[in-house]
């Protein structure tokens, strides 16, 4: 099959505002994937010293579980910050 003559025209935006949002959606969405993997991280950590009984992994744990809490929740701290 050949397709060599055939192009495709990309149309910019016309609101660059809207174009600026949409990143920000994206990289925020991204953020509070990468939190969500953290509070589940964390939620493992502090389950497996529990059972071994190891203060320093449970500190561990909860620190990790308190990142992943500020991290999932960046986008509202920086709104009640900002407003």
């Amino acid at each position: 099959m050949l397709t060599a003559g055939t192009g495709s025209t990309a149309l910019a935006a016309s609101d660059p505002l809207a174009v600026i949002d949409n990143l920000s959606t994206f990289i925020f969405a991204l953020i509070r994937a990468v939190g969500i993997i953290m509070l589940g991280f964390g939620i493992v950590q502090v389950g497996l010293s529990l059972k071994g009984h190891d203060p320093a992994q449970r500190a561990n744990g909860f620190l990790t579980l308190a990142g992943g809490v500020i991290v999932t929740f960046t986008r509202e701290i920086l709104a009640l910050i900002t407003s």
